[in-house]
């Protein structure tokens, strides 16, 4: 048996080890063979040397976790020991900072499950990421296909979305195809001068190393060595994924970004994206990552927000479901 001390400096015990330090007793459960004892700021860890190192990266994510956001919740508890690579991986690999930006950004992920789409993508050809707006999918993507075109593992980048009009209508926005979905496409513009220069982003999209096109214009094309995002794939139709899908070529890279929550489709159309996650569910090389508000890092009141809507969503569906029963009981 080894025995590790762990002494917490300026760290609010409650707000860390959680209520009736539940958040230990979560670590604690997951590993049987050893044992976890808190008292005052001192964690102690006791059992076989591979068990305690990895107890000990995982205290080490979780107080780097504590260090950003102030609390540390079971929620995330689970959300690290669920990570599929080693923690000392994680923070020892590139898979922290995915690259530097302009001005010397550091552009990593921020939540376990950010890391989680990181891991995804290197780990797969082929990774669906979905989720609320503000949890960091598309942001991430996108700085995952800039690492990728820095790093000359890909020649382009193609980001595409399809142009379906969000409670707005098109028609009357002045311009051509391109210019009235500009501004739909303003969350991609402002990841993308997060990451690369303007000057060398202008360059990338007049030589077309950078594309950004609505989806109807991916069609007929075969996609090589390239780094692809399809953005708003909610908003897709089943022929359009499949489309979509079908376009991969040798050397391509591709993460689709959607939230299931905010199909704009006119009511009676499926959406393909929840078609395809069922019709692809058992193929393997495919990689499905799942952020939730927990990863929204954006303003504190966003998180709340979407809880507050998904709360009245789901009891709106109740009542549906209810009224329904009640009108075939009555038949």
């Amino acid at each position: 048996m080894v025995e590790k001390v762990i002494t917490l400096e300026n760290v609010s015990m409650l707000d860390f080890l959680g209520s009736d330090n539940e958040n230990i007793r979560q670590i604690a459960s997951a590993f049987p063979q050893s044992k976890i004892i808190s008292r005052g700021n001192e964690i102690r860890i006791k059992g076989q040397a591979p068990e305690i190192l990895r107890i000990n990266d995982i205290l080490n994510l979780l107080l780097e976790h504590f260090n950003r956001f102030g609390k540390v919740t079971p929620e995330n508890v689970m959300d690290y020991l669920s990570l599929e690579s080693s923690p000392v991986d994680l923070l020892q690999s590139k898979n922290e900072t995915i690259l530097y930006g302009n001005k010397g950004l550091v552009i990593k992920p921020k939540s376990a499950n950010q890391k989680k789409l990181v891991e995804a993508s290197f780990k797969n050809d082929l990774v669906f990421a979905l989720g609320p707006a503000g949890s960091g999918k598309t942001y991430i993507a996108v700085a995952l296909a800039v690492r990728a075109l820095k790093n000359r593992e890909v020649k382009r980048i193609i980001i595409t979305r399809p142009a379906v009009e969000a409670g707005e209508n098109l028609g009357f926005l002045p311009g051509d195809l391109q210019e009235k979905l500009d501004p739909y496409l303003r969350p991609i513009y402002d990841a993308l001068g997060d990451m690369v220069p303007s000057e060398k982003l202008k360059f990338y999209q007049e030589t077309r190393v950078i594309e950004i096109a609505p989806l109807a214009y991916m069609r007929g094309r075969t996609l090589h060595d390239a780094f692809i995002l399809l953005d708003e794939a909610q908003n897709t139709t089943s022929e359009q994924i499949k489309m979509f899908l079908t376009r991969m070529g040798p050397n391509s890279k591709v993460i689709i970004t959607g939230d299931q929550s905010q199909i704009d489709l006119p009511r009676r159309q499926k959406s393909g994206l929840t078609e395809s996650l069922k019709i692809l569910k058992d193929v393997k090389g495919i990689g499905v990552v799942q952020l939730t508000g927990k990863d929204v890092v954006r303003h504190r009141l966003v998180k709340s927000i979407i809880d507050a809507y998904e709360k009245h969503e789901s009891s709106e569906q109740k009542e549906v479901t209810n009224a329904d029963n009640r009108s075939k009981q009555s038949h």
